[in-house]
């Protein structure tokens, strides 16, 4: 392996979304998400030992078991050893540094999600072009390139977020979807149902919990419809990562903010600490007919609420009745070039089956919702059809502008602290402190990003 200096990490700097009709996948996460990512248990499943052949290092703690159970169905089909090891959620960066500082403990596959991550790890990534696994690619919007224009990392998923709606609960209140094609119709569904929480059994919105497995849902990805609409009056979507924001979309964010806080099964005041979203077990029990959520979250959703759809963020945005989901992906594939060809190879025929094998396929699907391959199974996931479906109306793709944030962990955290003093005392004073963290917060994290 190559003796390389890893280089610091600087600002995340983003890949864009550019049409629905590519993200809703016949043709955009996470982590999360997440993107950021979607929040799993703290110590995810994890499979094999440093002696294995392909050591894929996972970004996508809700996958966890899935990936341990292909991973020992490939090696009972092809004797290839496989370790598979899940970062925790919010932790990839870090472990991902800790592993590649040692030449044992290396991965081979990994996950380079944003241009941010190709100045970091651009230098261990194998040129995936003209590779048997770029080969079953059908669409590039996601691939990521370096300056030299090397394919560093493939898009493997797509995924969208927004305002996931039980429709059951919505018309047991006596509402409608229909009635909700903007700010002023979603206020006032949500209120009417948080006053009638106790004579209906269920509230509006999940709790809002301020932790970090449930955070990253209002600093990452709700965070977006303040970057994104100042991209829209642009006219432009953001080609690298602006120095300074204008936070002229705050007043829209500080609405929907406050309607889920002040609309949720828990007290703002608590919000702190934690402990009651549980990865969205209110709204999983029929005890929340909104969640703020992804298209990650749709086959453990569907199992328990099989009437639900996911709806935009509305915000009070002029003209937001043709707002469309918030689409794209940080789950991108990337090769470790400091392994001899050998191991390359077989790795890349691992992600080859992954993606085209009839019944691994369908598994891996079932939970990202798209994978654009030509021989992966066809997409289930009720919530990008929502998002294919809004697009084909005329609808506008709201792109994730979230990835732009700089020193995403330390800008997030100053983001999460404001926001806890705010839903703590909801004063004009502690929403100012808001606006800083979110503007001077953007300004100075972009500045330490890029000394």
């Amino acid at each position: 392996m190559k003796n390389m200096t890893r280089r610091a990490f600087v600002g995340t700097s983003g890949l864009l979304a550019a049409t629905l009709a590519a993200c809703s996948g016949n043709a955009a996460p996470a982590d999360s998400g997440s993107a950021a990512g979607s929040a799993a248990a703290d110590q995810p499943a994890s499979y094999g030992d440093d002696n294995a052949t392909v050591y894929w290092l996972n970004f996508k703690p809700e996958i966890a078991d899935l990936l341990v159970e292909l991973a020992k169905d490939y090696e009972k089909a092809t004797g290839v050893t496989i370790k598979v090891e899940t970062a925790a959620s919010g932790t990839y960066e870090q472990t991902l540094t800790a592993r590649m500082d040692k030449e044992d403990q290396a991965p081979t596959l990994f996950v380079i999600g944003n241009q941010a991550s190709v100045k970091s790890w651009g230098d261990y990534a194998l040129d995936l072009a003209g590779t048997d696994i770029q080969a079953e690619e059908i669409d590039d919007t996601y691939d990521l390139y370096d300056e030299s224009g090397k394919l560093v990392s493939q898009g493997y998923c797509y995924e969208c977020y927004g305002i996931i709606v039980n429709k059951d609960l919505v018309e047991k209140a006596g509402h409608s979807l229909d009635e909700i094609t903007n700010f002023d119709g979603l206020k006032t569904v949500v209120e009417d149902i948080h006053s009638r929480a106790s004579e209906l059994g269920f509230d509006a919105f999940t709790a809002c919990d301020m932790s970090d497995d449930s955070s990253w849902r209002f600093t990452g990805h709700m965070a977006n419809l303040e970057y994104f609409y100042e991209e829209k009056k642009a006219g432009a979507k953001w080609e690298e990562c602006p120095a300074t924001i204008t936070g002229e979309y705050l007043p829209n964010y500080k609405q929907l903010f406050d309607l889920c806080i002040n609309n949720c099964t828990v007290d703002p005041g608590t919000l702190s600490t934690g402990g009651t979203y549980a990865n969205g077990q209110e709204f999983i029990d029929g005890k929340a007919a909104f969640d703020v959520q992804g298209s990650w979250q749709y086959a453990t959703y569907a199992a328990a609420q099989p009437n639900t759809v996911m709806i935009p963020y509305y915000c009070g945005v002029e003209g937001e009745e043709q707002a469309g989901l918030n689409c794209g992906t940080e789950n991108c594939w990337a090769v470790n070039a400091n392994f001899d060809e050998d191991k390359q190879q077989k790795t890349i025929d691992f992600m080859v089956w992954l993606v085209s094998d009839p019944d691994a396929s369908a598994k891996l699907v079932e939970q990202l919702g798209i994978m654009p391959f030509k021989n992966a199974a066809e997409s289930t996931n009720g919530y990008l059809n929502d998002a294919a479906a809004l697009t084909a109306n005329g609808n506008y793709v709201m792109d994730w502008a979230t990835n732009f944030q700089p020193n995403v962990d330390d800008y997030r955290k100053g983001l999460v602290s404001a926001l806890n003093a705010y839903c703590a005392d909801q004063s004009d004073a502690n929403w100012d402190a808001v606006k800083t963290a979110f503007v001077d917060g953007w300004a100075k994290q972009y500045e330490k990003a890029n000394k």
